[in-house]
């Protein structure tokens, strides 16, 4: 069990932050996705969102593209192909943690 454990302290805590993880994973499903969508869908306020866009774009892991549609500004976003590296593999490393855990049998 002790090797499950070190997997946990092993993850990206960075992307494993609950508002980065369900952006990304949402961005995982799509090609892209505008910023009303995702706030939506994440339930996040306008400036938290906006704030952790500009870290995961920071970082390489999304594209921010600004633009007007009529008069009305419009924000879409996509994952980059590291972003999309970094979630598979996230989401890999939970898949094996919670594998091993689940076969983890106590001693005794």
């Amino acid at each position: 069990m002790t090797k499950s454990f070190e997997s946990l302290a092993g993850l990206n805590k960075f992307i494993h932050e609950p508002a980065r993880l369900a952006i990304l994973t949402a961005l995982s499903a799509c090609k892209s996705a505008d910023f009303m969508f995702l706030k939506r869908l994440t339930g996040l306020t306008r400036g938290n969102l906006s704030t952790h866009l500009a870290k995961l774009d920071e970082v390489g892991l999304v594209l921010i593209n600004k633009q007007f549609k009529g008069k009305k500004p419009n924000t879409i976003v996509r994952l980059t192909n590291e972003g999309q590296e970094a979630i598979e593999k996230h989401w890999r490393q939970l898949e094996r943690l919670r594998k091993e855990t689940n076969e983890w049998k106590p001693e005794g």
